[in-house]
């Protein structure tokens, strides 16, 4: 379904990494588009040159502006429901966002991940996948790479895009070889108010997609539409783990692929995103020996269950990309079988309206010290007896450092945003990093 540009009023709304690179795709469509940001000096706005577009607006939305547009392509950093941006839809105007203004325009195959946890290690993994078959594949979306940024570039047989929920929010028409929600736990309740509004969100991704794959542990990943679908789950006989040569092999298709053991990525979590690439990537091309290469080769994402540094026999690991309450129990999960002593877990900082009550069988059971910080710190600490509070994440290092014995593991997995104390979970995992090697090496 390609869109007809032609003669349209187009406003884009939010001029971020997404926004400025729609900018770039419709100038170079021969459109010039109105651009507008509720901030009065956004970041790359000098990027754009003033006489190429048709007006910038930077401050509070103008709603009477944007209700004499065609069509508002909408940064997903902005909700759909506010008041300008309802009352120009209300007047006839088309809301739409990058990655549906791509789909009007792709003709190659798809691949669409999404979930709350998992989906950029999972984008990767396909996108690795598929190169090593020999497909050109290229990642893109919420992963860094602008949809708009990536359809520029030649020579690509399949767009492996990670999409979020705001994201999901605003696509009707992208069409996919497969599929997947990873899963669904709390997370932008600020933003969607119920978690049946923001799992109804992640389900949008099973829109016309040729193979919907479910996890088969969490029911609201199970696809409400989807003509062809298929679950996975860690004990599952098609896909997941199984005996083979007296080891834990990667179960694939029904056969066996390859050893655990021989994996790059670690744990429980990781195994179960290996197996969902598997399937994605063999729907959209990519074989066997592909996949063997990619899941022996490839490389943990920065800030995601990454270890930082051993020493004395503590592994300090850091996974500041938990910033909701189930990434941190996906990487408790994971990782504590594999600790012989105490599990130290550092967390805090903005919970997004989510219920840190969450938390509380898992600090319980399998977290043997607490330190915690920042917004949502003390709602943290009150689940366990004896959490230790701080103020900074520096302060948190040196706590740890004082607990740990040959055998544990520190663990930053905060459950929480970064940006009641950073500009970004990069830099606080990067400031934790910084923090460990300084007081421990």
């Amino acid at each position: 379904m390609t869109l007809s540009l032609t003669k349209k009023r187009i406003a884009v709304v939010g001029l971020g990494l997404s926004g400025l690179a729609t900018v770039r795709f419709l100038l170079n469509q021969g459109v010039k588009p109105v651009l507008m940001d509720s901030r009065s000096k956004p970041a790359g706005i000098e990027q754009i040159a003033a006489e190429k577009v048709d007006g910038i607006y930077l401050g509070e939305l103008d709603a009477n502006r944007l209700a004499k547009m065609d069509i508002i392509v909408l940064s997903p950093g902005l909700s759909p429901q506010h008041p300008a941006v309802r009352f120009a839809v209300a007047q006839g105007a088309e809301l739409m966002g990058d990655v549906e203004l791509f789909a009007r325009f792709n003709t190659k195959a798809v691949v669409a991940i999404t979930g709350s946890n998992g989906k950029s290690t999972v984008t990767k993994l396909v996108e690795a996948m598929l190169n090593a078959s020999g497909v050109k594949a290229l990642a893109a979306g919420n992963i860094g790479l602008p949809v708009l940024d990536a359809i520029m570039q030649p020579d690509i047989d399949v767009y492996v895009l990670e999409l979020s929920s705001f994201q999901l929010d605003t696509l009707h028409n992208l069409h996919s070889v497969a599929s997947t929600v990873l899963n669904v736990s709390a997370d932008h309740l600020d933003r969607y108010h119920t978690m049946a509004a923001y799992t109804a969100s992640k389900q949008r991704v099973y829109q016309h997609t040729a193979l919907a794959v479910f996890n088969l542990d969490d029911a609201a990943t199970i696809p409400q539409q989807a003509e062809h679908s298929l679950g996975i789950k860690l004990a599952d006989a098609g896909y997941g783990i199984c005996d083979h040569k007296g080891e834990r092999w990667i179960k694939v298709a029904g056969e066996p692929l390859l050893s655990v053991a021989q994996m790059s990525l670690f744990g429980a979590h990781n195994e179960f995103n290996a197996l969902v690439a598997c399937a994605l990537a063999l729907a959209a091309g990519a074989n066997r020996n592909g996949l063997i290469q990619a899941l022996t080769t490839f490389q943990s994402l920065p800030h995601r269950c990454t270890l930082v540094a051993e020493h004395k026999g503590v592994r300090w690991i850091n996974d500041s990309k938990a910033t909701n309450i189930g990434a941190t129990l996906a990487a408790i999960a994971g990782l504590k079988p594999g600790v012989t002593g105490r599990l130290i877990l550092i967390a805090g900082g903005d919970g997004k309206g989510a219920d840190m009550s969450e938390l509380q069988t898992v600090l319980d059971t399998q977290v043997d010290a607490l330190i915690t910080l920042g917004q949502d710190g003390p709602a943290i600490a009150a689940l366990k007896p004896d959490a230790v509070q701080v103020k900074t994440l520096q302060d948190a290092v040196k706590t740890a450092a004082k607990l740990a014995k040959s055998g544990d593991m520190v663990l930053l997995s905060p459950a929480c945003a970064s940006l009641d104390m950073f500009k970004s979970y990069s830099e606080r995992g990067e400031q934790f990093s910084a923090a460990v090697k300084a007081e421990v090496l």
